[in-house]
């Protein structure tokens, strides 16, 4: 146990609360992360990383480590009747990433990475560490701990609720849980299989009442099986919504893949679960010094990959955020509006998320006679061409879309052009976009100035440059010889313009680094 009040508590150890720990501390707040479950190891629920996962990961050290892990060159076997088109899931179209392919890579690996940059740190999560309680109080929170029969209080300023759909956090913070469940779940499972199916890649198979997928990416055996399905009727459920119930039978297993048309028979399974769907969206992020981060402000169905990412990209968000809050006096009305940005950045890109996935699972898992003849007789027609139009720019939009390349913070107060308006590079509020630039007579890429924490500050070839006195805050300064006049740009700590300025005035950067907690702002 670590006496002492703490910055940030970061309760559960998934992929948005490794995240957010990461990038708190790499903004110099002081971190715990505790988390319920004793193993560090369970069944990885999303296998699929974005490529803007993998952009916002970069900062903190662990992108290169996750990519020789993974597979950047996934293969997907569609089967349609006795037809079988191979579909290669990259690299695709997409100029301004570094990273224009999915990653494989199972969720349990991504939290082992995660876990290992937080021990280089300093850090290691205190497993069997159960949220039993947590209140606001002056100053801060004070949070209740239970390891076995013993209990601890934790004097912090913020609780970070990264506890999934379940959230102990949301349910103290009296946050209400909007949606329903779906009328479908999935079936997962690892297991071997006897017969002639290509190996290393994943098959996909629509069917009359959703989706099969056989990945190569078991954790416990060969293969992985994903199914959805209308669950049976049974007196006891399926479990909790969004978490791992009840083993499914062998010969269950074997009529999905029967079902699916695969000659192939399950000869032994190390794992099966069923897990319970629901599309629910928090009341708001944030109460007081307690706040939500992934799963436990948002829940949606795995169509298209898209949770992990987000919630990933949550606490990308929120993290800088925090750090930043936690120089100032509690209560200080710019840290309290440098937080609220957070669900206003992040909440409407949820909504989004949640109306895509919807209708991706719509199509994946309906049962009515439209959502049937699309997987049936549209699907079929249009997979001999899949191929050629992810390889094609024509495409690029609508990949960049699935990829969250497009999320962009346009409306927010940490969005400022400067006076009078316009300047080098994206409109404030976009994703800084990877491009070949010139700087300091070298050439180099856009994005390998924001590999390292912080703000980056990006001059115009002849902006003046700035004497910065920005407290605690990280801030790099770049000269790019491309970029004619005398302006400059202020990137995030999470890839985003913050700041456009026409003139580079040292006014237009103290405006901007005192919204962001530095008060100190710029000469």
């Amino acid at each position: 146990m670590r006496p002492g009040p703490v910055d940030v508590l970061v309760v559960g150890a998934g992929p948005a609360g490794l995240t957010l720990a990461l990038q708190a501390l790499d903004h110099q707040a002081t971190v715990r992360v505790v988390e319920r479950r004793v193993e560090p190891f369970r069944p990885s629920r999303a296998v699929i990383v974005h490529p803007r996962t993998l952009e916002v990961l970069r900062p903190l050290g662990v992108t290169d480590a996750l990519v020789a892990r993974g597979d950047v060159a996934p293969s997907v076997h569609l089967h349609l009747g006795r037809r079988e088109v191979p579909v290669h899931l990259g690299p695709f179209p997409l100029d301004d990433t570094p990273f224009p392919h999915l990653l494989f890579e199972p969720q349990a690996v991504l939290e082992t990475v995660l876990c290992e940059a937080l021990a280089d740190r300093g850090v290691e999560v205190e497993r069997g560490a159960a949220l039993v309680d947590v209140a606001p109080r002056p100053g801060g929170a004070r949070a209740t701990l239970r390891r076995g029969g013993d209990d601890e209080m934790v004097e912090c300023r913020y609780v970070a609720g990264c506890d999934g759909a379940g959230s102990t956090v949301r349910a103290r913070a009296g946050i209400a849980w909007r949606g329903g469940p779906y009328r479908h779940e999935v079936v997962l499972a690892d297991l071997e299989l006897a017969g002639p199916l290509t190996s290393g890649v994943a098959h996909a198979v629509p069917t009359a009442t959703g989706i099969v997928l056989v990945l190569a990416a078991g954790e416990r055996a060969t293969w992985r099986l994903l199914a959805t399905r209308r669950p049976p009727a049974d007196p006891d459920g399926a479990g909790t919504p969004g978490q791992l119930g009840p083993p499914v039978p062998t010969e269950v297993l074997q009529a999905l893949l029967d079902a699916a048309g695969l000659d192939v028979r399950v000869t032994s399974v190390a794992w099966s679960a069923r897990v319970p769907l629901q599309h629910r969206l928090a009341a708001a992020y944030r109460s007081g010094p307690l706040l939500l981060v992934g799963d436990a402000a948002h829940a949606h169905s795995p169509a298209g990959g898209q949770g992990m990412n987000t919630s990933i990209q949550d606490a990308v968000n929120l993290g800088w955020k925090l750090a930043a809050a936690v120089t100032l006096p509690a209560g200080d009305p710019t840290g309290e509006a440098l937080l609220d940005t957070y669900a206003l950045e992040r909440r409407p890109v949820a909504r989004r998320v949640l109306a895509l996935t919807h209708a991706l699972f719509w199509v994946e898992a309906g049962t009515d006679p439209v959502a049937g003849l699309v997987r049936r007789h549209l699907a079929p027609l249009g997979a001999p061409a899949l191929p050629f139009l992810l390889r094609h720019r024509l495409a690029a939009p609508a990949i960049g879309h699935l990829a969250q390349l497009r999320v962009d913070y346009h409306r927010s107060p940490l969005s400022l052009d400067g006076r009078p308006p316009g300047g080098p590079g994206p409109r404030p509020g976009a994703r800084l976009p990877d491009a070949p630039l010139g700087v300091a007579g070298r050439r180099t890429r856009a994005h390998d100035l924001l590999a390292s924490p912080g703000f980056h500050v990006l001059l115009a070839r002849d902006a003046r440059w700035p004497a910065l006195g920005t407290g605690r805050a990280r801030v790099a300064v770049h000269r790019v010889d491309d970029w004619p006049g005398r302006g400059l740009v202020v990137v995030r700590p999470d890839g985003y313009v913050g700041l456009r300025s026409a003139t580079g005035a040292a006014e237009d950067l103290r405006r901007f680094f005192a919204l962001v907690g530095a008060t100190d702002g710029a000469s």
